[in-house]
């Protein structure tokens, strides 16, 4: 069985003519780009504790495996704005999972788009809680439902925005939730 016991959360752009080579200066500028990286899907681990990227990067080794979660966005256009984001959502009981999402957008600001990924993971965990709410409500709203309900302890969100770049490079963006075993 193989579950983390910690979490980090990076993020990082990259521009280069070449679309594979703005990815991996998106990698370095997040510090994770030489570990071989496993796409995993939303769930933040029971009694995980969330450290700081140097803390964790402190504890991976160059070439090993390790899952992530990961939001990435890439353009060519001049201008274009563009942002990923991790959103993040844990129960009040540690020993409970909780919820990650990635989002991704263009033509949205870093704010916008790090709200709506946390809205996301918050939504998720509150159906799997039980928690009554209306879906059409605004964030704002819902947020304080959740938490008010006692069952959904913390919220939050990391997002990495960009700007195409004016000659027409490529620019990716990425937001990561890395686990460490």
């Amino acid at each position: 069985m193989v579950v983390p016991s910690k979490v980090f959360f990076t993020k990082g752009v990259g521009v280069h003519k070449d679309k594979l080579a703005s990815f991996e200066l998106a990698l370095r500028k997040a510090g994770i780009e030489k570990f071989n990286l496993v796409y995993v899907s939303s769930i933040f681990p029971p009694n995980a504790t969330i450290i700081s990227p140097d803390e964790g990067l402190k504890l991976l080794h160059t070439g090993e495996i390790v899952y992530c979660v990961m939001a990435r966005n890439e353009t060519n256009e001049p201008n274009r704005l563009l942002t990923s984001a991790i959103g993040l959502a844990l129960p009040k009981d540690a020993n409970e999972y909780g919820y990650l999402s990635e989002h991704h957008a263009y033509g949205e600001t870093a704010f916008v788009s790090g709200e709506y990924a946390e809205d996301l993971a918050a939504t998720m965990l509150a159906t799997t809680l039980g928690i009554e709410f209306d879906p059409d409500k605004a964030w704002q709203e819902r947020e304080q439902i959740y938490k008010a309900s006692g069952k959904i302890i913390k919220t939050t969100h990391i997002c990495q925005s960009a700007e195409g770049d004016a000659d027409g490079k490529w620019v990716t963006v990425i937001a990561a939730a890395v686990f460490v075993l």
